[in-house]
């Protein structure tokens, strides 16, 4: 454990990921177009980018979010001829459920260079950690596809099995702190695609890593992305940026794939006594 005089200038202990957009599912679809169906099976229209608004939240909470957009609610209050209520938030979620369980190994294909990271921080001793919006059950089905694939973090907390609740709160974050045995949380950094998972490292005392290309906020494949013509990708890639930067993100990435130079930049930053 470092002393007093040269705490906070250890290397990086941890990494704690978010798993869609992040790590696995290159634009974070399968949350989306789950809960665009459940909607739809009631009457109910709700768009893609209507559906990425409260992405990163717990399920149930993201639900209640989406169902309280001024537009989907009023869609909600006119198809309904009632306003949308907690009673449907549990309703559209035990129907979300059996949707994610069904749809999740589709869309859990590591994104380019996560098996690589994930390998090479293991390799230095760096302990790996993941968290995410998605109920136990759901992240449970999400490891084991990832893992058939070559993909293993060391822990992994989703976002309906702690108390407090999930994100934006730190707790998921200080949780996997507290498994992986980390000594210093300024010795860990965060990586997410949302703004709540930003706002989830920072409350813990982490650094924190937006994902700008492959997640929710550019909300393409990566074949789109692709086919971008390069002056829109960089357009889109600035602005995004600015919007993480917006959130209190101390870094921005196109992927996970750029990832080892941004650790290097915070472990020399750190040696300089810095912190979060």
């Amino acid at each position: 454990m470092s002393t007093s005089g040269t705490r906070g200038r250890g290397p990086l202990e941890a990494v704690i990921f978010d798993w869609a957009g992040t790590i696995v599912d290159y634009g974070s679809f399968a949350p989306t177009k789950v809960l665009m169906e459940a909607f739809q099976e009631r009457g109910v229209a709700v768009s893609l980018a209507e559906a990425r608004v409260p992405m990163g939240l717990p399920k149930w909470h993201h639900i209640q979010a989406l169902g309280r957009l001024p537009a989907v609610a009023q869609r909600w209050k006119t198809h309904m001829d009632r306003p949308f209520t907690t009673e449907d938030v549990d309703a559209l979620y035990a129907r979300f459920m059996p949707l994610q369980m069904a749809y999740i190994g589709a869309y859990s294909q590591p994104i380019p260079g996560a098996i690589e990271l994930v390998a090479a921080l293991r390799a230095q001793g760096v302990r790996t950690g993941g968290s995410s919006g998605y109920p136990r059950a759901v992240m449970d089905r999400l490891v084991q596809c990832a893992r058939e694939q070559g993909l293993e973090l060391d822990h992994t907390l989703a976002g309906d099995e702690l108390k407090p609740g999930g994100r934006p709160g730190p707790w998921m974050a200080l949780a996997n702190v507290i498994e992986l045995g980390v000594r210093d949380v300024a010795a860990c950094v965060k990586v997410d695609d949302t703004e709540p998972g930003i706002a989830e490292g920072l409350g813990a005392g982490m650094w924190t890593v937006g994902i700008a290309v492959s997640g929710n906020e550019m909300g393409l494949s990566q074949v789109e992305v692709e086919a971008l013509d390069p002056a829109e990708l960089h357009r889109k890639r600035e602005q995004i940026g600015a919007t993480f930067r917006d959130w209190g993100a101390h870094y921005v990435i196109d992927t996970v794939a750029d990832l080892p130079r941004v650790l290097a930049h915070i472990e020399a930053r750190r040696s300089q006594g810095e912190r979060p």
